[in-house]
């Protein structure tokens, strides 16, 4: 199997053998890792559960997790789901790496289609999965939105939406959303939304895919998937505590795939994830965080604010070299939209990553903002 490099070694590539301005502190802007304390509340439940080290975990996740994970649903999205429902994963890439490979297996010529530009465990996931890709190309002209080609559908096997996306910031709402169910059921492919950026809303809660498929009149989520994580909206990417549910069908095989594979998280992992999961009020302190973030970007950089996620895609001339002479004048590094998209898409972009305090944040702009104005 042959991958294509990641962004991020690409980005090493890219400023290999430059030397940054010392004058200036060093900066990244490149990954979408919080910089916050993880709550304190989280650290407890893992100390306190630090003897459970002596255990093997379930494949399946313990039920303490599993409750926690439910109680989340219920509370965020008004989802009352049940254990057949959703499996718990070791974070997110890994599901999105191997769920395609069982999916997929036993397809003669399995087709998977992705935004494009994308979070690149979509394309390892297609190559291992011998799948042919096709893109739901994202760009100005369409607002970022992924437009439907129903003639491209009717070939579809898998089809993963993400919204809200990574790394353009847009968002797909609840009627673009039950569209999407329905062309799933139309067409009889698989339909999953990564949705670990849906808690990083600025205003309004969005709606996740399985609120939709209810709408749609698809109340056992036939055909319908989504996955979330807590790395994100806890600032706890270290527990590595994921999910995917909906479809109990699909879920009860991958359950079955899942104990081959070893990817189980550790009992005090697991512990520690379901305090995250089932407590809300420390998302909202993270949420205003990234709030402030995008007012120091509109009022620096004079860009809209996004609706959710904690990234800005600036527009620019030459990615390539504005990327360049972030690092080489200012000590600064942002991820050029071209690593991130195929076919042109992402190309005269950067992906901005807000994920430090405000000071930190506000130094990173005002050095952006100076390089633009050269």
């Amino acid at each position: 199997m042959h991958f294509e490099t990641y962004p991020f070694e690409k980005l090493n590539q890219l400023l290999s053998g430059i030397t940054p301005n010392d004058a200036f502190e060093p900066l990244s802007l490149t990954i979408g890792e919080p910089q916050f304390d993880t709550p304190e509340f989280i650290m407890d439940a893992l100390c306190a559960s630090a003897s459970l080290l002596n255990k093997y975990p379930k494949t399946a996740g313990e039920e303490i997790l599993r409750e926690g994970m439910l109680q989340y649903l219920q509370d965020r999205f008004d989802l009352k789901l049940n254990n057949s429902q959703i499996i718990p994963t070791f974070g997110t890439r890994e599901v999105l790496f191997n769920f395609p490979q069982f999916l997929l297996h036993d397809i003669k010529e399995p087709v998977m289609i992705f935004p494009n530009p994308f979070y690149q465990i979509y394309e390892g996931a297609a190559i291992a999965s011998r799948a042919k890709v096709l893109y739901l190309n994202l760009n100005e002209q369409n607002n970022f939105q992924p437009i439907v080609d129903e003639a491209m559908l009717s070939s579809a096997d898998l089809v993963i939406l993400n919204s809200p996306n990574n790394p353009t910031s847009s968002v797909m709402h609840a009627e673009a959303l039950k569209r999407w169910v329905n062309l799933a059921l139309t067409y009889d492919f698989v339909l999953l939304n990564d949705e670990c950026y849906i808690d990083l809303y600025l205003d309004q809660p969005l709606p996740s895919l399985l609120n939709a498929s209810i709408e749609a009149g698809n109340k056992e989520f036939k055909n319908v998937l989504v996955i979330n994580s807590i790395s994100k909206r806890s600032s706890a990417p270290g527990l590595r505590s994921g999910f995917i549910a909906g479809d109990a069908d699909i879920l009860k095989s991958y359950m079955v795939y899942r104990t081959y594979v070893g990817c189980a998280s550790p009992l005090p992992l697991q512990y520690a994830a379901a305090a995250a999961w089932a407590d809300q009020a420390h998302v909202d302190v993270f949420r205003e965080k990234y709030r402030k973030n995008f007012q120091l970007a509109k009022e620096i950089l004079n860009v809209p604010m996004p609706e959710a996620t904690f990234y800005i895609w600036l527009r620019v001339e030459d990615e390539m070299a504005f990327t360049v002479k972030l690092y080489e004048k200012y000590n600064l590094k942002v991820l050029p939209g071209s690593f991130l998209g195929r076919l042109e898409e992402g190309k005269g972009y950067v992906r901005l990553a807000l994920v430090y305090e405000e000071a930190q944040t506000a130094e990173a702009l005002k050095r952006i903002k100076s390089a633009l104005e050269e």
